[in-house]
């Protein structure tokens, strides 16, 4: 029986997608609920699997096609088996030459970017065709240590059309992906759209870290193994800070301000495809606790490409902390049509003077970007200043003072 593979239903806002990577082929037995192909859109990478056991019959849309929702992009073959042509003998060595060899539409794409010659690569897929994870796991060590006679031959012939002479000037085109052009194009509205304007303020970071140091451990214990992180802390203190500044979690809609009576905080993630903003919904009313839990569920379905598009829609105002990669000091760009932005950065030693003495203190830059057209400076500046006293006397979060 012959099912019908579409492509997943996009949200309004996504006209169309593109086809990433195919991790099955045709002939390839495949099992229920086994991912088939992933579909790139603006926002995030969708996984279509396969809807039962049996074998890819026909991909109708390759790597790289445009698709729209719901349309078809392969055909499945319930409950039937792979082909025997498939399969190689157990007891036979697969043997190529270059031009022979077995290479699946996502290995070759990955070959041409790394530089990588097919014929160094052991196919470890069905048939001796070459996975995108054999190009992942292969080293030139490793290749050299595994490889047969036959297949070593040919590697020697190999570094002369990939070693590089020296003084050797080399550029590599590689086409942008979806997710990259889209995060461009955001970057460039905001820039071109808003009277962005950044404030800066500083903060001490030792009752937080004292708090946590003590109570750290018992958190995990009473929470099911979750962290009591920094996060936790500055989104409720942004919320609070939110309700005394409307202004700063408003949008504006044409010629109308919308004022938000709900905080929805996004909270952005990095991932190797690009920046992504997984928002967490009435964050006013989440305790600390499930904070740190959703935050850390975004971080490894980011991580993993699970995030869905209904977890990156919306938000009032967002919180980037480029302090975990080093950042000491930033001016982050707006989210639109959010209006302000808070970056957290590295946390440092430095000299304060307390009470006429100098005292090495654990301090933290704070960066808030806003659109000046809605938010005037002196409401931007007191939100940071809430936000700062409301760290550096974490009690207030508590009591809402």
């Amino acid at each position: 029986m012959s099912i019908e593979i579409k492509a997943p239903t996009f949200p309004e806002s996504v006209a169309d997608g593109s086809i990433a990577t195919w991790h099955k082929q045709v002939g390839e037995a495949v099992t229920r609920d086994e991912p088939l192909v992933d579909i790139e859109t603006d926002k995030v990478v969708l996984e279509v699997v396969a809807p039962a056991d049996g074998v890819l019959k026909e991909i109708l849309k390759p790597e790289g096609d445009t698709v729209l929702s719901d349309e078809v992009v392969a055909l499945f073959e319930e409950g039937a088996a792979a082909a025997p042509s498939a399969a190689a003998p157990a007891d036979a060595p697969v043997e190529q030459s270059s031009q022979d060899l077995k290479v699946s539409p996502a290995a070759r794409k990955m070959l041409e970017e790394k530089g990588i010659d097919a014929a160094a690569v052991t196919g470890t897929g069905k048939g001796g065709v070459i996975t995108k994870e054999d190009v992942v796991n292969y080293t030139p060590a490793a290749a050299a240590k595994a490889a047969p006679a036959a297949t070593a031959a040919v590697a020697k012939a190999a570094p002369a059309a990939v070693e590089v002479p020296a003084g050797e000037r080399v550029e590599k085109r590689v086409a942008m992906t979806r997710l990259r052009k889209r995060i461009a194009e955001r970057l460039l509205e905001a820039t071109h759209t808003t009277a962005m304007l950044t404030t800066f303020n500083e903060v001490n970071m030792k009752p937080v870290m004292d708090l946590r140091s003590q109570y750290k451990d018992l958190f995990e214990k009473s929470h099911n193994g979750t962290r009591l992180g920094f996060m936790g802390f500055f989104v409720k203190a942004a919320c609070e800070a939110l309700k005394r500044f409307p202004a700063v979690n408003a949008s504006i809609d044409g010629d109308d301000v919308v004022y938000h009576g709900y905080q929805d905080v996004g909270v952005a993630v990095s991932t190797e495809k690009g920046l992504v903003v997984p928002v967490l919904r009435d964050a006013e009313n989440m305790s600390m606790a499930k904070i740190e839990e959703k935050i850390r569920e975004y971080g490894l379905r980011a991580k993993d490409g699970k995030l869905s598009m209904e977890d990156m829609t919306g938000g009032t105002f967002t919180i980037t902390n480029g302090g975990v990669f080093g950042s000491l000091l930033s001016t982050p760009i707006l989210n639109p049509p959010q209006t302000a932005i808070l970056g957290m950065h590295k946390i440092q030693d430095r000299p304060m003077a307390v009470n006429g003495e100098v005292v090495i203190q654990p301090m933290m830059y704070l960066a808030l970007s806003y659109d000046h057209r809605l938010v005037d400076g002196k409401d931007a500046v007191q939100f940071l200043v809430a936000i700062k006293d409301l760290i550096e006397d974490p009690a207030r979060i508590l009591l809402e003072v």
